[in-house]
């Protein structure tokens, strides 16, 4: 079961992912409070961050702390969370205490009490953006939003490694893809947008 949250940050997306008594928490830009509505006492596994900017992360440490878990995410995001500059906070967060963090190179899968998430390293909006699979649906954060891409001017972002990223998306399998911005999409609606902004970005 998947449920969202809008945060008041630039309307980006908190997703709990629920299985039984446990669930995870993909990105940190929504309030203690709202997510601990959606949590509703199951025990929280982890919390996975899709990238560092502050609207995605900026209550990662609140939540790790209010639910006792670890914090995954790509490696390459630590120095997005440690400037206010690059996580584009304007020097309002910076994280400046890892201890609470596990960090993620590459792709695998790690193995919790209910669930299991694939992840996988990729690019294109900031050099630490991780995509997750859990059981049948990905989240992007945001490589995607809704019918758009997400921006590749940013710190770390470029257009290479976004074309590289898409290519990679459309063989993945899944039912629906969950977007860091806006609604989700099913991999036949997603897989038609994908094709038509990799023709328009390798002219």
């Amino acid at each position: 079961m998947v449920k969202k949250i809008i945060s008041d940050f630039l309307d980006s997306n908190v997703f709990v992912v629920s299985k039984g008594n446990s669930c995870i928490i993909v990105d940190a830009g929504a309030q203690v409070a709202e997510v601990e509505k959606e949590v509703a006492g199951r025990v929280v596994e982890g919390i996975f961050l899709t990238h560092g900017h502050y609207d995605h992360a900026v209550y990662a440490l609140e939540y790790a702390k209010r639910f006792g878990c670890k914090i995954y995410c790509s490696e390459l995001s630590k120095e997005y969370l440690a400037d206010g500059k690059k996580n584009y906070s304007e020097g309002k967060f910076a994280v400046r205490n890892f201890s609470e963090f596990e960090f993620l190179n590459g792709e695998g899968k790690i193995a919790l009490q209910n669930l299991e998430v694939e992840f996988k390293q990729l690019g294109g909006h900031s050099r630490g953006d991780m995509v997750y699979k859990i059981e049948h649906n990905l989240f992007v954060g945001d490589l995607l939003i809704g019918r758009d891409i997400g921006r590749i001017d940013l710190y770390g972002g470029d257009k290479q490694d976004m074309i590289a990223s898409l290519e990679s998306l459309q063989k993945e399998k899944y039912s629906l893809m969950f977007s860091g911005h806006g609604g989700e999409n099913s991999k036949e609606t997603q897989d038609k947008v994908t094709a038509l902004w990799l023709r328009f970005l390798r002219r």
